[in-house]
C-alpha cells in the first residue's frame, strides 16, 4: 500500500501543503489570535538559527517574549540571533549551543538551564534529514538521534520545569510526511534493508506524533501539540531534498507562513482550548493517518516506542557530567 500512501499524500500535498494552500487557509485566521504581548514568558526554540525556528523565534520576540535559541553551530547561531535583536528590539534573546544528536550533550544543557531559567514554552524545531546512512559519536543514526531521541530527551528533561509553569506549552515540529508512514518500532535506526533518507525521516515524524499524544495523557498540566508546516523554503529543503526544491520552488511556503502555526500554537489563547496532543496544520487540527493507508499501531508498539527511548535516553544520563 505504500504506492498509494504516498500517491496520495503528494496530491494531497499539491492542494494543501503548497503557498497556495496557506493562502486558502489564512482567509480563515483570526489576526487577533497572535496579536498578543508574552512579555515575561519564556520560550525555548531549537534548530533557531534558520528556516521556521528562526521565524518562529523572531516573531515570538517581536511580541516581548524571552527566547532560549538553542542551536548547533555557534557562528550561524551568533548571526542570528544579531539578527532578531536588532529587527524586533527585544534584548532578552539568549543563546546555548547544543548539538540535538548528542544525547549527552542535551541532558547536560537540560539540567543546567532548568537551574538558571523558567520556561512557559517549549518548541522542538530541530532536525535533519541526512540522505545516507551516517552514525553519530555515539553510534546512534543520525536522523534517529537528532528527530526522535533528541525531541525525546529535550521533552522529558525539561517536563519537570513546565510543570511548574503558567499555561505550559510543547511544541513539536513535524511533517505530513509521516502521513505515508506506519510506526515501526522493529529497527528504530534503520539498519536492516536499503537506506532512504526520506522514509526514515518521515518514520522520525510519525514517532513524533506517537510521543505527542502519549506526553498529553501524561502530563495533563502541559499543553502538547504537533503540526506540519507545510512545504516551505527553508535552508534544510534545499539542501536535504534538492531534487524536491527544483520542481517546487515556485510554489513552496515562505519561512514565515511555514511557522505561522507553531507561532500560533506557542502564543495563542485559542490553541490550548483544543484538546493535547493534536496534529496542526494551518492553525487547524488534522488527522493523523490518511483514509484507507493502514497506519495505525497497536498501543503495544507506542508502549515499546516510549519504553525503548527511555532505555535510551537513561543510557545516556547516566554518562552525562554533572
Amino acid at each position: 500500500m505504500s504506492w498509494y500512501r504516498n500517491t496520495v499524500w503528494f496530491v494531497k500535498g499539491l492542494r494543501e501543503y503548497t503557498r497556495g494552500g496557506y493562502e486558502s487557509a489564512s482567509k480563515h485566521f483570526n489576526p487577533a489570535d497572535v496579536e498578543v504581548d508574552v512579555a515575561g514568558r519564556s520560550f525555548l526554540v531549537t534548530g533557531a538559527n534558520s528556516g521556521i525556528g528562526k521565524a518562529t523565534a523572531k516573531e515570538i520576540a517581536r511580541r516581548g517574549g524571552t527566547v532560549h535559541l538553542v542551536c548547533r553551530n555557534k557562528e550561524r547561531a551568533e548571526v542570528a540571533k544579531e539578527e532578531i535583536v536588532t529587527e524586533t528590539g527585544n534584548q532578552n534573546i539568549f543563546l546555548h549551543i547544543v548539538d540535538i544528536s548528542n544525547p549527552k550533550e542535551i541532558w547536560k544543557f537540560a539540567e543546567k538551564f532548568q537551574n538558571e531559567h523558567k520556561l512557559n514554552v517549549l518548541i522542538n524545531n530541530a532536525g535533519c534529514m541526512v540522505n545516507n546512512r551516517e552514525l553519530t559519536e555515539d553510534g546512534l543514526e543520525k536522523n534517529f538521534a537528532t528527530n526522535t531521541l533528541g525531541t525525546y530527551i529535550m521533552t522529558t528533561a525539561l517536563v519537570p520545569l513546565l510543570e511548574k509553569a503558567a499555561d505550559a506549552r510543547v511544541i513539536t515540529v513535524s511533517s505530513g510526511g509521516m502521513l505515508v508512514q506506519k510506526l515501526n518500532v522493529s529497527d528504530l535506526q534503520s539498519g536492516s534493508g536499503p537506506f532512504d533518507g526520506t522514509m526514515v525521516y518521515a518514520q522520525n515524524k510519525r514517532q513524533q506524533v506517537v510521543l505527542t499524544e502519549r506526553w498529553a495523557k501524561a502530563h495533563r498540566n502541559i499543553h502538547f501539540s504537533v503540526m506540519h508546516p507545510g512545504w516551505a523554503d527553508t535552508p534544510a529543503v534545499r539542501s536535504s531534498m534538492p531534487d524536491f526544491y527544483e520542481r517546487m520552488k515556485n510554489w513552496l511556503r515562505t519561512e514565515a507562513q511555514g511557522a505561522d502555526t507553531v507561532l500560533w500554537l506557542a502564543v495563542s489563547a485559542e490553541a490550548t482550548k483544543l484538546p493535547s496532543g493534536l496534529f496542526f496544520q494551518d492553525r487547524q487540527p488534522v488527522p493523523t493517518h490518511l483514509p484507507l493507508a493502514y497506519t495505525h499501531s497497536p498501543p503495544e508498539d507506542e508502549e515499546k516506542l516510549m519504553e525503548m527511548l527511555e532505555e535510551f535516553s537513561q543510557k545516556f544520563k547516566s554518562v552525562s557530567p554533572g
